[in-house]
């Protein structure tokens, strides 16, 4: 078979042609934005392409359907008005087809987009920006970003209202659940603490959200079971939790040792130390019961997972108390249950610098994988006669040891 190939014919511009190249500006936020500022419309110019000379000859129904819906399209020149141009020759005449489409109001972008409902929410969300003034950050955010302005405006009065009770109460130490604004609850606040953050200049996390608002947040606490006596409880009393803040501030008698332990179920059978106390670390919790300022001088002994993160909470733990020693975090006890060995999901291999000799060539090993992939072996699947034997002799009475760690 022998010709030319037929080319495709162009694409002729439709209605939604002409929107879309408009709805850009509106996507952005820059119409909206314009429309607040009392701006000039920003005149929006798009090219229509349409038939040629040609076409008109061999597509005459085509083109004349094409033209009737780019007429109804522009509604009678509420949505765009289109300016003509001429196409054709001397040989067949010259035609009038629109050439551009040319958007010049807001009300013409606003009818073309669909969005009148949009705008009039985006209008009452802006008056209720207004109504806090002469405090300027709410409306300087609603221009800033309108379309998340309008996502907002059925719970916009709420949100303002949260806004000014958190604005008002700064640095007062109240709870959040005290708020009483109209409309407002703590989980509203915490669906839209994003919002409010960026309104009020905090940041957007939990916690930093309510500290650097200056109001009080769920208290941070330490639990620890203690030798009868000690903080002058009841013997009956065996576990207490305590505020951290509170717990800093006791001056028991001489606690002779702490035992530090990871797993809750550990920390509750483990026997307690004569003259001292076994207290819950959670995992990088730790720092909780170790920044405790009567435990600086005491002998701690902490006994965590065998694992590279183990180790890591260890290190984490010396920072607070270099004396601290670790127990059951050894080669013996790892290879002693291999059948026990679990898998550590994402293991760390971070420089850790307080380590001892001993505890630092176990930590080379797992981050090596010398005894297989990811080695762990988690606290609570050791041998409970296994630990019972090895806990240090000082757990029942004694003088710390002496503690070297690698320079």
């Amino acid at each position: 078979m022998s010709g030319r190939a037929v080319r495709p014919a162009k694409r002729w511009t439709a209605p939604s042609d002409i929107a879309a190249k408009v709805r850009r500006r509106w996507d952005d936020g820059a119409l909206l934005r314009a429309f607040a500022a009392g701006d000039p419309f920003p005149v929006l110019d798009v090219p229509v392409h349409g038939p040629s000379a040609a076409d008109l000859g061999e597509r005459f129904d085509e083109a004349r359907d094409w033209l009737a819906a780019l007429d109804a399209g522009s509604r009678g020149g509420r949505a765009y008005d289109l300016v003509s141009t001429s196409v054709g020759g001397r040989d067949l005449g010259r035609t009038e087809v629109p050439g551009r489409a040319v958007v010049t109001s807001f009300d013409q972008a606003w009818r073309l987009l669909g969005v009148l409902d949009d705008v009039a929410a985006f209008g009452r969300v802006l008056t209720t920006a207004d109504a806090l003034l002469p405090d300027a950050a709410v409306r300087t955010w609603v221009l800033d970003k309108p379309l998340r302005a309008l996502a907002l405006e059925p719970e916009w009065p709420a949100i303002t209202a949260a806004y000014r009770w958190l604005r008002d109460n700064r640095g007062s130490g109240r709870y959040l659940r005290q708020v009483d604004a109209p409309g407002v609850d703590t989980k509203l606040v915490e669906r839209h603490r994003a919002v409010l953050a960026e309104l009020l200049g905090v940041s957007s996390r939990a916690a930093g959200f309510i500290a650097d608002l200056g109001l009080s947040g769920k208290p941070t606490v330490v639990r620890l079971r203690c030798a009868p006596g000690l903080l002058g409880l009841p013997d009956v009393v065996t576990d207490v939790t305590l505020r951290l803040d509170e717990a800093r501030q006791l001056a028991p008698r001489v606690v002779t040792q702490a035992l530090i332990v990871e797993n809750e179920i550990t920390y509750l059978s483990v026997p307690v130390p004569r003259g001292g106390l076994v207290l819950w670390g959670k995992g990088f919790d730790v720092d909780q019961p170790a920044s405790l300022p009567w435990l600086r001088n005491t002998d701690v002994t902490y006994w965590g997972d065998l694992d590279t993160h183990g180790f890591a909470i260890l290190d984490r733990l010396r920072a607070w108390l270099p004396q601290a020693r670790s127990v059951l975090m050894d080669r013996d006890t790892l290879l002693a249950h291999e059948g026990r060995w679990g898998r550590e999901e994402r293991p760390t291999s971070a420089a850790l610098t307080r380590l001892t000799d001993a505890e630092a060539a176990v930590y080379a090993d797992l981050v090596s994988d010398r005894y297989g992939a990811r080695v762990r072996l988690e606290q609570e699947r050791i041998d409970w006669a296994w630990a019972s034997h090895r806990l240090p002799a000082g757990h029942t009475g004694g003088v710390p040891g002496e503690l070297r760690l690698r320079r």
